[in-house]
Order: C-alpha cells, then sequence, then structure tokens
C-alpha cells in the first residue's frame, strides 16, 4: 500500500500470511501423502474433489478424449498461444551462455548453464480453469532442456482434468500428467509416491493451500516463488480513457473475490470517470459477483501529483501487472523496476499476457516483485561453477588463500592451499 498520492478508494494492506489452519492442514495432507503414496492421494482426492481414480496418471485415451471434445477452432487457440510462448522462451534462451576463460597465467574459471534433472508443473483448476496456464510453466522447462517434466492438475467432476487444460498439457510438452490437485499434489511431487515421481523442483500458480505447501516442502526441492491472488495496477494521465481502465481493472477483479485492481492516475478526473465507468459495467459481466466482490472489498484508486510520484507508488506496490496507459508509456519505463510484467499503452492489456501473446503470466504478487521475476526458461537452470588451475596457476592464487585461512582459524584449508605452493615458499611461511 503506497505511503503517497491521494485515496480515492483504498483496500486493507495484502499480505502472503496463512491462517494456522491452513498451515495446520496442509502439514497433515503433506504428511498423509508422504507416509501413504498412492492410497494416501487417492484418500485426499476423494476427499476434497469427490472424485475416485482407479489410475493416479492421465491415460492416452482420456487425452485423446480431451483432442476431440475440442473445436478445431479452440485447438487452434491453444497451438497459437504454445506456440508464441515457445517463440518468447526459445529467445529468452539464446541470451542465457556459460563461458570459460583464463583469467590470469594458469588460472581458468567458467560457468555451464544446466537444467535441472526433472520439474514438477501445477496446473490450478478452481472456478475458471486457466487454458494458457499449462504453456507458462511447461514451455520454459521444455525449451530449458529438463529431461522429465511431470504435470499436475485436479480433477473436474466427471473424474478427469478439464479437457482444454489437458489438450494444453499434452501439447506443451508434458512427460506425465496427472489428476491430483491442491497440496496433495505438491506433496506428490516433492516426496514421490508410487507412481508419481519425485522432482527436483516445483513451479506453478495455485490456491492459498496449494502456496502454502510449496512453501512447506522448500528445501528438500526447489520451488519457483510463492504468489497470492491475480492484481493489476494502471497507470493514467489525463489522456487515458476511462472505459478502458474501467473494462481492464474488472478483467482482474474477475479473476478471484481476493484479487487486487489498483488505479494511480496523475489526473483526479480520469480516476472519478473510471470508477463510475466500471460501476456501469458491472451489471453486465457474467462475473459481476466475484468481479463486485473484489472491487469493492480490494480496489483501490490513488490520485498522484505527478508521474513522478506516480512512478514511486507503483514500485512501493510491486505489483504483479503494472498496466502504463499514458500518453507516453515508454517515457516511464526506465523509473519502473518493481513489478512482474509490464504492459506498455492502451493496445497491450493484461489479457495479452494472460492468454497468449508469448511472455509468462505466472508471476510475483504481493510485493514478491521487489526481488523476484515470474516463471522463465532460467526459472528451470542452474549456474554451476568450475575452476581449473595449473602448476604455475596454482602457485599464484595459494599464497593468498593460505593467508586467509590463517586469519580466518582454518588449518586443513591453510595445508590444503599449502601443499599447491613451490618448495622455497613453503619454507617462507613456517
Amino acid at each position: 500500500m503506497a505511503d503517497k498520492g491521494e485515496y480515492l478508494k483504498q483496500a486493507e494492506e495484502a499480505s502472503l500470511e496463512v491462517d494456522q489452519e491452513v498451515t495446520e492442514a496442509v502439514q497433515d495432507i503433506l504428511s498423509t501423502v508422504r507416509n501413504d503414496g498412492d492410497d494416501g492421494v487417492k484418500r485426499l482426492t476423494e476427499k476434497f474433489d469427490g472424485v475416485e481414480r482407479e489410475e493416479l496418471r492421465i491415460t492416452d485415451d482420456e487425452l485423446a478424449a480431451a483432442r476431440d471434445d475440442l473445436s478445431a477452432d479452440h485447438r487452434e487457440a491453444i497451438d497459437k498461444t504454445i506456440e508464441n510462448v515457445r517463440a518468447f522462451h526459445e529467445e529468452q534462451r539464446t541470451h542465457i551462455q556459460g563461458f570459460e576463460k583464463e583469467f590470469q597465467p594458469g588460472v581458468t574459471l567458467g560457468q555451464r548453464i544446466v537444467p535441472v534433472e526433472s520439474a514438477g508443473t501445477y496446473v490450478p483448476g478452481g472456478r475458471h480453469p486457466l487454458v494458457a496456464a499449462p504453456a507458462m510453466s511447461i514451455v520454459p522447462a521444455d525449451i530449458a532442456g529438463v529431461d522429465r517434466i511431470v504435470t499436475c492438475a485436479p480433477p473436474q467432476p466427471d473424474g478427469t482434468i478439464q479437457s482444454a487444460q489437458l489438450y494444453a498439457m499434452d501439447q506443451s510438452g508434458a512427460d506425465e500428467i496427472y489428476c491430483i490437485g491442491g497440496a496433495q499434489a505438491i506433496a506428490a511431487m516433492a516426496y514421490g509416491t508410487e507412481t508419481v515421481p519425485s522432482v527436483a523442483k516445483i513451479t506453478g500458480p495455485g490456491n492459498v493451500f496449494t502456496t502454502e505447501a510449496k512453501r512447506q516442502v522448500y528445501g528438500h526441492v526447489g520451488i519457483d516463488f510463492l504468489a497470492g491472488p491475480s492484481e493489476v495496477l494502471i497507470m493514467a494521465d489525463e489522456t487515458s480513457d476511462p472505459e478502458l481502465i474501467a473494462t481492464d481493472l474488472l478483467a482482474q477483479a474477475e479473476h478471484d473475490p481476493n484479487s487486487r485492481p489498483i488505479l494511480v492516475s496523475t489526473d483526479e478526473a480520469i480516476a472519478r470517470d473510471s470508477m463510475s465507468e466500471l460501476a456501469d459495467q458491472l451489471p453486465a459481466l457474467e462475473t459481476e459477483e466475484t468481479a463486485r466482490d473484489c472491487w469493492e472489498n480490494n480496489g483501490e484508486v490513488v490520485v498522484a501529483a505527478d508521474s513522478r510520484e506516480a512512478t514511486d507508488i507503483a514500485n512501493e506496490y510491486a505489483i504483479e501487472h503494472l498496466q502504463v496507459m499514458t500518453k507516453n508509456p515508454r517515457d516511464l519505463m526506465d523509473d519502473l523496476y518493481n513489478y512482474g510484467s509490464l504492459f506498455l499503452g492502451d493496445h497491450s492489456p493484461v489479457v495479452f499476457g494472460d492468454k497468449a501473446v508469448g511472455t509468462n503470466h505466472s508471476l510475483p504478487t504481493v510485493e514478491v516483485a521487489r526481488y523476484s521475476g515470474g516463471i522463465w526458461v532460467g526459472t528451470y537452470l542452474k549456474t554451476l561453477t568450475h575452476q581449473q588451475a595449473t602448476a604455475e596457476g596454482a602457485a599464484s592464487i595459494a599464497p593468498h588463500a593460505a593467508k586467509i585461512c590463517e586469519i580466518e582459524g582454518t588449518h586443513a584449508h591453510r595445508l590444503s592451499a599449502e601443499a599447491r605452493l613451490s618448495t622455497d615458499e613453503t619454507a617462507d611461511t613456517d
């Protein structure tokens, strides 16, 4: 929450903290899966999803049925999104490189860029199963070169994964797909069961239980980051269109009652007109109940004195989606640095990033953007360093290493360094 500007509408500050009841419930779920494996997962699936499955892994018949369930137009839209996401992340990969260099005579240092061996990606279900979500976590892992990509998603009432999501998972490059939801899916991928293999890193968004499960398994496996409900901050000025502003705020508000739609404007009239326009648009939404609940409880409107104060406010929020709808949006770009993804101009709405343009939509929320970006190819890569010294190179490094060890009092380390000194130099240190 900004400490600058004048609030026309203000909400409570968001937080990633969870209730103790959630923490304890997730602990129980993780323990059940870790101790009881497949049987534990099946009991939890029946308990939370009301579904009984004989096999946890999605079958070839289910994949074929999901494909047949979609129209050609729907398959084409999904395929195009995957294509765009793949193109963007392939370009990312070309800009991540290793190196090796002789930094001084006889001392060569370098780094290698290596993928994690296995990754588990979670695709949430919820009130609106997100069809673009599989591409956002699976495609970057595939491009990074991850050898085994495991994907989990919760069952729908018919007992299997929603058709469009399932088709997208398959087309994005998942090696194994499991019909498991929530914290039990995170547990299965972290600890492994008789059917689900354990992985090195888990990524992907989810509800509070999924996020808390990722927090609790972190250390046993890697994770991408912790995230809360979706959020957007729109920056506006006197040239902005209140109708577009309202439309784009509502696009985020319909995600979840806990989403955060925020407007920061340097023009009070535009801010007030946008609020009025939003109120007019709400009744026509098919998702009015969710969007209204979100806007009334979490929507915020701030009037900034000028563009400098507006950028300061935006950086303070460190928002997931930052949408700049000012006259010259690129003029503000260099001053903006805390965000998950940046959307410049009236023709670059968040929905493009969420669904189709190619950048990743798995992004940090609740100020996590102060220290982390979203999922990218690098999420699935490790930077491994190496060094090699000749006898000459070792002799040049050893005296300094030995002296540091002397200062620290690490005697065995010092002996290791001195073992690489020449005979004369060794004598001089005695």
